[in-house]
């Protein structure tokens, strides 16, 4: 390894973790106030469906264009920071109007509104995210050190899926607010305006350095156009490194496995637990994803990076997911009437899932852009990065879509107070077994992954070499 190589100061490390506390709150606080389309202004089941597939499919098409844009930016200020200020403005500015929706405009007027104003809000979130990620994969050249940046990010962003759970409790709370859309429209203010701030900080905090001198194309229009092809070979060329397919068809099922089935979480409680009784519920609802956030960000996340550390990132990620099997096959025996309490049992367990999948799979990536380096010559940070995120934003539109379709298929109606048992019944089947079957399918896919310490380290040295060289 390099002796060149010198850790990231903890100062950097904290204000790109501010950055990822942006880039979960936005969806944390989205997969809350959803389920006010449907509780409370009356979306049917292929409304949600249609206003979380389309805006999605939109973000994962852009993406890579994104990343395209910032590897070929040539600029002082480097090629990362002014697309994340710009996208963090555009994200929190949208943000908050795509929320103002007001029973009385009747559902069609709603539906049109919040489908037109989250195309606005996906592309700002483009712009933001895509350089963002990729500015974590260039802070370090170090095996470990690139884990270490990862966990500082997702026990920070991990604060996200802490507070967003407790908007749940505010939106209901009557003694604050006299409807639950009307709850969303006061609270998206305030999530647009201090997340969109979070978002800038990487911006104006992390170094580096100017590229107006690098041998980019200049980034014309017609450059731009031109470049579709050049982008749609990199994504195949990407795509084709074997250890890279691996990180994301793997993550592509775990995560959207759980997206497809988090969104139940609020109708198992109040349906299942409280009889549809969203009063009686109180904080049940809150304390399931606030608890598990909590779990995730002071026992997973360090524990799945020490883990790392000491076994290997490959090790640590089998070990991590097939915990929280555990934990999901707990929540189908521990969800059960009048002892709510008992599924905070399974939490711990279900936590490993999504709280150590990034910490280790981001620090993977930036391990397979190194290999990428040394077979093609070429640095692109931004093109893998928007690749690995397209995998998750594709997969997401459709576990969004996934949901309102189960949610129709199971028999759910949200026009009832109380919702059939078969409706009950199959939510639960899907809330349990459908992120397990994911789980089980990531598993497979990674077994045999190859790019270990030791050759991570031997690619690194390669590099910089051929640096010395040049």
């Amino acid at each position: 390894m390099s002796n060149t190589i010198t850790k990231v100061p903890f100062g950097q490390k904290v204000a790109f973790g501010i950055g990822m506390l942006a880039n979960q709150m936005f969806p944390a606080a989205i997969s809350i106030f959803i389920v006010v389309l449907v509780q409370d202004l009356g979306f049917p089941g292929w409304m949600w469906a249609v206003v979380s597939v389309g805006p999605r499919l939109f973000d994962a098409i852009t993406d890579p264009i994104m990343g395209f844009i910032s590897d070929n930016t040539k600029s002082k200020w480097g090629r990362r920071r002014q697309y994340v200020l710009i996208g963090a403005i555009v994200m929190g500015i949208s943000f908050v109007i795509m929320w103002q929706l007001f029973k009385d405009n009747g559902i069609d007027y709603n539906f049109a509104y919040f489908f037109f104003w989250s195309f606005i809000f996906y592309l700002g979130l483009t712009i933001f995210s895509v350089p963002y990620v990729a500015m974590g994969y260039e802070m370090s050249e170090d095996f470990h050190e690139r884990t270490n940046i990862m966990a500082v990010a997702q026990w920070i962003g991990q604060w996200a899926w802490v507070i967003a759970p407790w908007f749940w409790v505010i939106m209901y709370d009557t003694d604050l607010f006299e409807t639950a859309d009307f709850a969303v429209r006061e609270l998206a203010i305030w999530v647009g305006i201090i997340f969109a701030i979070c978002a800038i900080v990487p911006a104006i905090f992390i170094k580096s350095k100017s590229t107006i001198n690098e041998n980019y194309s200049p980034l014309t229009a017609k450059n731009i156009g031109g470049s579709l092809k050049e982008i749609g070979n990199g994504f195949v060329e990407a795509f084709s490194s074997k250890p890279f397919r691996k990180l994301c068809i793997s993550t592509f099922f775990i995560f959207n496995a759980f997206n497809t089935v988090a969104g139940f979480t609020f109708f198992i409680i109040v349906y299942y637990l409280f009889s549809g009784d969203a009063g009686a519920a109180g904080i049940w609802p809150t304390l399931f994803g606030s608890v598990g956030a909590l779990v995730s960000t002071f026992i997973v996340i360090p524990l799945v990076a020490k883990m790392s550390k000491m076994m290997g990132k490959k090790k640590a990620f089998m070990i991590s997911q097939t915990i929280s099997l555990i934990g999901y096959i707990m929540f189908w025996f521990l969800f059960i009437p009048g002892k709510p309490y008992m599924f905070l049992f399974a939490l711990p367990f279900f936590s490993f899932g999504i709280g150590g999948l990034f910490t280790i799979m981001m620090s993977m990536t930036a391990d397979v852009i190194d290999l990428d380096e040394l077979n093609t010559g070429k640095r692109r940070e931004g093109v893998f990065g928007a690749i690995y995120w397209w995998m998750t934003k594709f997969g997401f539109a459709i576990a969004g879509g996934l949901t309102g379709t189960i949610l129709s298929l199971v028999g759910f109606d949200s026009a009832l107070s109380e919702q059939p048992d078969s409706a009950i019944f199959g939510l639960r089947i899907f809330f349990s077994g459908l992120p397990i079957l994911g789980t089980l399918i990531a598993l497979y896919i990674m077994k045999d992954y190859d790019l270990s310490e030791e050759k991570a380290n031997e690619i690194r040295k390669k590099l910089d070499k051929r640096k010395e060289i040049a």
